[in-house]
């Protein structure tokens, strides 16, 4: 089992920063990866960005691309998403999510992920 605690969101005017965190505990997977996803009221669960479980590549929706920036530094130490240039439409529950296995052609898919923290509110004011 693996076990994600997501913090950092909160209330920003457009144009604004602000830095997500997750906490993963439990198992690791070497092969897997973390994501993060978002969904706004109304709206399906849409991919944010992902990274090889112990960093390494990124890949991101083209809607975040060049403004958000998702990282971590080794197994042991949250995953991170920073986001700058925020806009109104970036408003959403962002959710930290893990999959067990990384494939690259599916990997923007919410199946794919196993196990999903409880979601933390960003909310872009304009």
């Amino acid at each position: 089992q693996v076990q994600l605690v997501e913090s950092g969101g909160g209330l920003v005017q457009t144009g604004g920063s602000l830095r997500l965190s997750c906490a993963a505990s439990g198992r690791t997977f070497s092969s897997g990866a973390m994501g993060w996803f978002r969904q706004a009221p109304g709206k399906e669960r849409e991919f944010v960005a992902a990274i090889r479980w112990s960093g390494g590549p990124t890949y991101y929706a083209d809607s975040v691309k060049g403004r958000f920036t998702i990282s971590r530094d080794n197994v042991k130490n949250p995953v991170y998403l920073q986001m700058d240039s925020l806009k109104p439409e970036d408003t959403a529950v962002y959710y930290c999510a893990a999959a067990k296995i990384f494939t690259r052609a599916t990997m923007q898919q919410k199946e794919e992920y196993d196990y999903w923290g409880q979601g933390t509110q960003v909310t872009v004011s304009s």
